[in-house]
């Protein structure tokens, strides 16, 4: 067997081991192998990536145990698209914020911070890869503790409260998720997602046990939708993006949620069928949550003053984006939500990292009464905060406007009564989007008379300038070769189930 093949599970393995080693090195230590394991994941990713793309894809039998008693991995197209975009995204946002790590974090807990950077990334590329539904639950685990560690680290009340809340909200997640895990394999007596498949198919071809899997495909897609913080199960949400390091907000709100979203996705498509799922009315339900997030998180963002807490209550919209992609129940509408995780994890990783650097020469404030002018002071922040920001309200050549773009062709591919409401819905949540997106780049460059001492232009950091130019560039190459993107996505999904 061709080596490439193995990359997948060498990328978890390895991330676990590195995860300890991380535990036990100098901070500076960690973080340096932090970085070099996530260049290395992806770098390994990228030759799967090209494999898959060249040969099809494959399973992955790990200790030559064939089921039901044994665990696998699948790779397919979409699967390694979406685990070289994680490690990308990933490294990108530990250099952006490896500066603030040692201002913000105590000396004696940052080697335990790049454990959990490297816990993350091993269950992000878990949940992509395995193909056992609890192996896939045990990395839910994993990172709901990783992200918990990530939020309460900086160690202060404003972090605690809110690391309290996401383990509140993540855990009855999980719990949900469990027993629906529990229920299934009571009823088909497998936990591989392909064995499943085909026995859920038989079941419902039957007649059988249809109240069981009704339940328990009720209950793993509202735990899962709990931990993707679907509106309104968002509360947990602003506190602990606003509240935790640049590093850890980037990485939440721009790969956390979106691996439990990826985790739905096999569950629809690999383990129920898509059909089961049409059938039960579940896609519905989200639509319906999906445009009340669009719509609900863009006004909530309005009414901030701080600058973070409005970049997070617009996840809330962005998360409302892929739902409704997803509750369109058209293979469109799941292409566009793809392609609307990667766009908003390459926008929003960029907001926070830009709302760092404008911050930094605001006198560390998030208000935007002090943060005028900053775009001035610190320019590379300023135009990097302004592409996220176009980017978030679909300015065309950005990523946020192919996928709104994609979400309207779906929407016009759907049933007539959906239609009309995505189409509103989009329209709407684009105004709205405009309204306080661009009300923050006017007021970022709208000059301040107290600022009239202050440098002209304020250097960052010169790790997080190099992100900052990296994300700018990844943003217009998702906007401007999004047909590539869009093709593996779609020849990734018709092989997906």
């Amino acid at each position: 067997m061709e080596i490439v093949k193995s990359f997948p599970l060498f990328n978890i393995v390895i991330c676990l081991i590195c995860g300890v080693l991380s535990s036990v090195l100098k901070p500076k230590q960690a973080k340096g192998l932090s970085l070099v394991l996530t260049g290395a994941a992806g770098a390994m990713n990228a030759a799967v990536l090209a494999w898959v793309a060249r040969e099809g894809q494959y399973t992955y039998m790990m200790g030559h145990f064939p089921a039901p008693w044994g665990n696998e991995i699948r790779v397919g197209l979409l699967e390694a698209v979406l685990a070289v975009f994680f490690c990308s995204i990933m490294f990108l946002s530990v250099l952006g914020g490896e500066h603030y790590i040692s201002l913000d974090i105590e000396e004696s807990k940052s080697n335990l911070y790049f454990t959990m950077i490297n816990l993350m990334l091993t269950s992000l590329l878990a949940l992509i890869y395995t193909n056992d539904l609890f192996t896939a639950y045990v990395f839910v685990e994993i990172n709901t503790i990783a992200a918990g560690a990530l939020i309460m680290i900086r160690n202060n009340g404003h972090t605690l409260v809110a690391a309290a809340k996401y383990m509140i909200m993540s855990l009855i997640g999980s719990g949900l998720l469990l027993i629906g895990i529990t229920i299934l394999y009571d009823v088909t007596g497998h936990l591989l997602m392909v064995n499943i498949h085909s026995q859920v198919a038989a079941l419902a071809a039957s007649g059988e046990y249809q109240l069981p899997l009704t339940v328990t495909l009720g209950l793993m897609s509202a735990g899962l939708a709990i931990k993707s913080a679907l509106f309104p199960f968002h509360t947990w949400l602003p506190d602990a993006y606003s509240y935790s390091v640049p590093s850890s907000a980037a990485i939440l709100s721009s790969l956390v949620s979106k691996g439990y979203i990826f985790l739905l996705f096999k569950l629809f498509y690999r383990v129920f069928g898509f059909d089961f799922i049409v059938d039960h009315k579940t896609p519905n339900l989200l639509f319906f949550f999906g445009v009340a997030g669009m719509i609900a998180g863009s006004v909530m963002a309005i009414y901030q003053r701080d600058m973070r807490r409005m970049i997070a209550f617009s996840s809330v919209a962005q998360i409302g984006y892929i739902y409704m992609g997803i509750g369109l129940s058209v293979p469109m509408g799941t292409i566009a939500a793809v392609f609307h995780i990667m766009s908003h994890a390459a926008s929003k990783s960029m907001l926070f990292l830009a709302a760092k650097g404008l911050s930094d020469v605001s006198g560390d404030s998030k208000d935007f009464s002090d943060l005028r002018g900053s775009g001035c002071r610190s320019r590379l922040a300023g135009a990097a905060f302004s592409v996220g920001a176009f980017s978030m309200v679909g300015i065309p050549l950005l990523a946020g406007f192919t996928s709104k773009v994609y979400f309207a062709e779906a929407a016009l591919s759907a049933s007539r009564g959906k239609m009309g409401i995505a189409m509103v819905a989009l329209a709407i949540s684009t105004i709205l989007n405009a309204v306080y997106f661009i009300r923050a780049v006017i007021t970022i460059y709208t000059p301040k008379e107290e600022a009239a001492s202050m440098p002209e232009n304020c250097h960052l950091p010169k790790t997080m300038a190099a992100a900052l130019v990296c994300f700018i560039v990844l943003n217009v190459f998702l906007g401007t070769w999004s047909n590539v993107i869009e093709d593996a996505i779609r020849i990734g999904l018709s092989t997906f189930s």
